[in-house]
Formats: C-alpha cells, structure tokens, sequence
C-alpha cells in the first residue's frame, strides 16, 4: 500500500502552494506519487466543485452542502486515490475529511458526531497517514486572497466560502486546531504565516521521514 497525505487550511493559508511544491520534491526524489484534491479530482468531482464553490450557484442549505461534498469523496476514492494508494504510490491530497469536519460540522454548525459518520461512509473509513495543518489567522490569510484575487482580476471574489465573513472562517480555523489536537500524531501543525521556502523545508522534513518508513 502507499501512503496517503492531506494538507488542509483555512482560505489563504498557502496549503495549494505548498501540494505544488510539495509534488515537485517527490519528483526530484524519484518517488511515484499523485497530487489531487477536493471537491474535484474526478469528472463527477469537477461538476459538484461548479456548485459547491460558484458565487451565483442557486442557495445550499448545510445538509446538502454537507452530502454533496461526500459524493464527490466517495467518486474521489474509487477513481482516484484508492488506486493510487494500491499502486503503492504517496498521494497528495489536498483538502479530505478534516475539512468537511471543520467547514461544515464546526463553520456550519451541523453536529459533528453526523458529520464524521458521514465522512467516515464517503471514505470508506479511509484515515491520512499524515495531514499537514497550515495554520495562519483568518485575517491574514483572506488578505492573501483579496491580494490574489485582485492580481488575477477576480474581484469580487467568485468562491463561496472565501466570501464568508472573517467570524466563519476564525471558527473553521479553530474547529482545524482542535482535531490536530484530538490526533496530534497524524497531524503536523504548520505556521503558514512564514515565507513560503520556509514552509516548504518543513514539510521536506516530514515527507523525508515517509519516504524513509
């Protein structure tokens, strides 16, 4: 079997960048590996992403949103990422269940006791091996993506969930802390507020270690 990891954040925190950088290590190393991540990943995938993350997409209440993000994790594993893991292959994913706890049990506020089962049948009962927490405060990191969207002449923002207001974001950030702190061995907690090459030599270190095992 191979080794699955995830690298999860709030809106901003770098996690994208780093899966890049991430990917481009691996390669140098000469270890097979598959970057991917949610919601997409997979045809259904990139639908359900159209509606999960559209600006105009018609309203979602939480439980849909909730259900529509395990769909597009069920398709993600079956086409995706068991296959890669069977392979033998590190995967890299970015964004899994942890996030759909933090956004939608903790920013949502569905109970979370449902929102882990539910996750738990999408996966498979499918755990990382590792899961990268790029933590930076929810003001900094949704100055980054006004900084970024501007650049890119995206403004107003087109993502649903980075036009939510700085509470719901604080609250996905703590919701994030407190699972690595209910499995502090699975997750590494990462100060994303730093410089991106100093951020991409932590998590050289700990991949390192994988590779290593």
């Amino acid at each position: 079997m191979g080794v699955f990891v995830t690298f999860e954040g709030i809106e901003g925190s770098g996690k994208t960048t780093q899966i890049k950088k991430a990917g481009d290590y691996l390669k140098e190393k000469g270890v097979p590996f598959v970057v991917t991540g949610e919601p997409g990943g997979t045809p259904v995938g990139n639908e359900l992403r159209k509606i999960l993350l559209d600006r105009t997409a018609l309203s979602l209440s939480g439980r849909t949103e909730l259900l529509l993000f395990a769909a597009d994790r069920a398709q993600h594993i079956k086409e995706v990422i068991a296959p890669a893991l069977q392979r033998g292959e590190i995967v890299l994913c970015d964004r899994f269940s942890d996030a759909t706890i933090a956004y939608q049990g903790y920013g949502r506020k569905q109970d979370i006791k449902s929102v882990r089962e539910i996750c738990d049948f999408a996966s498979q009962s499918l755990v990382p091996d590792m899961t990268f927490l790029f933590d930076i405060s929810a003001d900094q990191g949704l100055d980054r993506v006004t900084d970024r969207a501007r650049r890119a002449g995206h403004v107003p923002l087109e993502d649903r969930f980075e036009r939510e207001h700085l509470k719901f974001h604080e609250i996905i950030r703590s919701g994030y802390l407190a699972l690595a702190e209910e499995d502090s061995d699975r997750f590494k907690v990462i100060d994303a507020s730093r410089d991106v090459a100093e951020v991409h030599r932590e998590v050289c270190m700990h991949l390192e270690g994988l590779i290593k095992r």
